[in-house]
């Protein structure tokens, strides 16, 4: 397993240049894929494919998304819709309580086929709900949010992964839907609650763990200006109104995946359903009612300020979608295969078990969990048939391994540690923690489905 020493030693280089020297983590992360791709055996010429290949399928992917999200939050932060949001939701849930109601509506309201829409459009009400939870609200709300995000992924129907594990395996989607509607909530709500037992132990250091950016505060700065200017509430848009571009666009996109998978999309429906139209639909709607509450000069400086966030968000992010291909293409995930291809007669524990640490072992050095999940369930799909245990057991052991701490070889990782305004330290105490939590909290609910299924 030289190549997996390899890997490992390229995330090692990476968290050490950043948190232990200070480097900036765009130059560390390629300096740790020329490390990897050279080391490994990739060769010069497809390393520098890899990391090129890498930047630009991220930004095929997410470049829109990410572009179209931080836009609608930069405006909704001008029109103060963000505190109109935040004082509602303080209404309804206890300050103390807000971690739990974030966690519990991404994972099963919200639950989305695309995470990225949802880290760019939940963070900002993270970030302005903090102070309601207290002295620790960045993180545990953080934290909240990213163990919400992915337990619906994994665990929940739209969820991209949640879909492909059972499209592998061949496991009824209503039967899959059935377990991960109980599993993932409850793992969502059981880390969120572990996390705020940790936090509770001078785990955070602000001082070290926070890094909003520049364009970020000055975007708050914004939001505070316009919610003093708008304090009689005659021109900040109601609630109603002021969550329309996020709900819409998610609803937009729910729809679309519902519909492709009931086998009634068209070509409208995917046209209206694709994640870069919604938000764009989003963005626009954002941008009139900005316009009609805080003039047009403010809301010119408001689209300056996501333009500028956008940018440093989208460099990083691609710059760690090169790191994972580097990984990809040193051929990892085949010799993982061979794991559970000679363990397949192993019992019901075992195989439980043995799918989640393929799982885990994938998203560890690959840094994806739709793919780590994708693969391992690849990987077991062609022996199924041999391993006396419900397909359906081994899929929620393969989603319940693809959350194990999610890090910096991820793309997401980056996008959600600037977005959150959090060091790359911070990022590792939050992001890293909370789904590595997830993953050993929901392996025991696995394994009483296996009792039920």
């Amino acid at each position: 397993m030289v190549i997996g020493i390899h890997t490992a030693i390229a995330i090692i280089v990476v968290i050490t240049l950043i948190i232990r020297f200070k480097v900036d983590p765009i130059i560390s992360l390629i300096v740790s894929c020329l490390y990897l791709g050279l080391a490994s055996g990739v060769g010069f010429t497809k390393t520098v494919e890899a990391i090129t290949g890498g930047f630009g399928d991220i930004m095929a992917k997410i470049g829109l998304l990410i572009g179209f999200g931080v836009l609608i939050g930069a405006l909704l932060h001008a029109m103060g819709a963000f505190k109109t949001m935040v004082e509602a939701l303080v209404r309804v849930v206890p300050g103390k309580r807000l971690p739990y109601a974030l966690a519990g509506a991404l994972s099963t309201i919200f639950p989305s086929i695309y995470v990225d829409v949802q880290v760019v459009l939940a963070s900002p009400v993270a970030r302005s709900s903090a102070p309601m939870v207290g002295e620790r609200g960045l993180p545990y709300l953080a934290g909240a949010l990213g163990t919400g995000i992915f337990c619906g992924y994994v665990f929940v129907i739209p969820g991209l992964a949640a879909i492909s594990i059972a499209g592998l395996l061949g496991i009824p989607l209503g039967t899959y839907m059935l377990f991960g509607i109980v599993i993932g909530p409850l793992t969502a709500l059981l880390t969120v609650w572990l996390f705020g037992l940790l936090l509770r132990m001078r785990y955070w250091s602000p001082e070290q763990d926070e890094d909003p950016s520049e364009a970020m505060l000055e975007e708050e700065a914004v939001d505070a200006a316009a919610a003093e200017d708008l304090a009689d509430g005659r021109r900040r848009p109601s609630l109603g109104i002021a969550v329309l571009p996020i709900i819409v666009p998610l609803l937009m996109i729910a729809f679309g995946a519902f519909a492709d998978l009931g086998g009634f999309s068209n070509e409208v429906i995917a046209f209206f359903g694709n994640a870069n139209i919604a938000l764009f639909i989003g963005l626009v709607g954002a941008y009139v009612m900005a316009r009609r509450n805080v003039g047009s000069a403010r809301t010119s400086d408001a689209f300056s300020t996501g333009l500028q966030t956008t940018g440093e968000i989208l460099l990083v992010t691609g710059v760690g979608g090169s790191l994972g291909a580097v990984i990809k293409s040193t051929g990892l995930a085949k010799e993982l295969g061979g794991l559970f291809t000679v363990n397949a007669a192993a019992p019901l524990l075992l195989s439980v078990l043995l799918a989640w640490f393929i799982a885990a072992l994938l998203h560890l050095a690959i840094g994806s969990v739709s793919v780590a999940a994708i693969t391992a369930a690849g990987i077991i799909a062609p022996i199924l048939g041999q391993i006396d245990v419900a397909p359906i057991v081994i899929g929620l052991a393969i989603a319940s391994g693809s959350l194990f701490a999610l890090q910096v070889n991820s793309n997401f990782f980056w996008m959600y540690k600037a977005l959150l305004g959090l060091s790359t330290r911070g990022a590792l105490k939050t992001m890293t923690v909370v789904t590595s939590m997830a993953s050993i909290v929901s392996l025991p609910l696995v394994l009483v489905a296996s009792l039920i299924a």
